[in-house]
């Protein structure tokens, strides 16, 4: 029997655009109440607005950077008391930053890309998860990246922090057993967000190259497969998914047409 997540309360992190914002609107649209976070307060108001018109359900945001460790115990302690009862942390805030060898990479790009995709889920995992473990009841999906399985030139720290979440992904499984919480892995190839604008800095340009040629993902591709771990039955886990583009076979092999 399918989890039912009728007014069931997920919390989406980096929920404004792309796999997070797909997201969020996937789990309401199955009746879920949803708590938006995410560090654009203008993009937050929107959405929730958005949300609550189309779906009719209940919407509560949070003006969130993950990687204040202090800031994210003090958002999840302060929740509103209806909003405390968390049944699904879908930790999906995360970037990439440039694209260098290690010689030549910028150690503020490697800092923001392991405070927020490993430090960050960390913070958010840890202030969510005892609530769950009380109520015996809880799933942690966690969006990995095809670049945690296989790592590719000049991915370096991006690789070492995606391969950090299959790792974490694993570890709370093992930290989680006798309990009924579940713990899953979403790893995509390449979807289309704005994912890559934001590696190159803003150079839309070189990041609409990334998908030239191809049939990419799409980040509802992503977000179905979110809620479809969701939705197994109570007893069965998907501890991780590698979805990717049938133009895409690893990081570095894309089928690009020619025209």
């Amino acid at each position: 029997m399918m989890t039912s997540l009728k007014n069931k309360i997920v919390l989406v992190t980096g929920a404004t655009s792309g796999i997070g914002k797909s997201t969020a609107a996937k789990f309401a649209e199955h009746g879920a109440n949803i708590v938006l976070c995410a560090r654009r307060s203008d993009r937050l108001k929107q959405f929730s607005d958005e949300l609550k018109k189309k779906f009719g359900i209940n919407v509560h945001t949070v003006q969130l950077d993950v990687r204040q460790a202090q800031k994210v115990e003090s958002a999840i302690a302060t929740l509103p008391q209806e909003w405390k009862n968390i049944s699904i942390l879908v930790n999906n805030a995360g970037l990439s930053r440039g694209l260098d060898t290690i010689q030549e990479g910028k150690i503020s790009d490697w800092d923001e890309m392991i405070d927020t995709n490993v430090k960050g889920l960390l913070y958010v995992t840890r202030a969510v998860l005892p609530g769950m473990i009380e109520r015996r009841e809880g799933h942690v999906i966690n969006v990995g990246s095809i670049a945690g399985h296989w790592s590719y030139p000049k991915g370096n720290v991006y690789n070492a922090s995606k391969f950090a979440v299959r790792a974490l992904n694993e570890g709370m499984k093992m930290d989680l057993l006798g309990t009924p919480i579940r713990v899953t892995s979403v790893d995509p190839g390449l979807v289309e967000t704005e994912f890559s604008i934001v590696r190159f800095h803003g150079d839309k340009e070189r990041a609409s190259n990334v998908y030239k040629g191809m049939t990419p993902l799409t980040p509802d591709d992503v977000a179905d497969t979110i809620v479809w771990a969701a939705t197994r039955p109570p007893h069965v886990n998907i501890s991780e998914i590698v979805v990717m583009p049938v133009d895409q076979s690893s990081p570095t092999l894309v089928h690009r047409k020619s025209n």
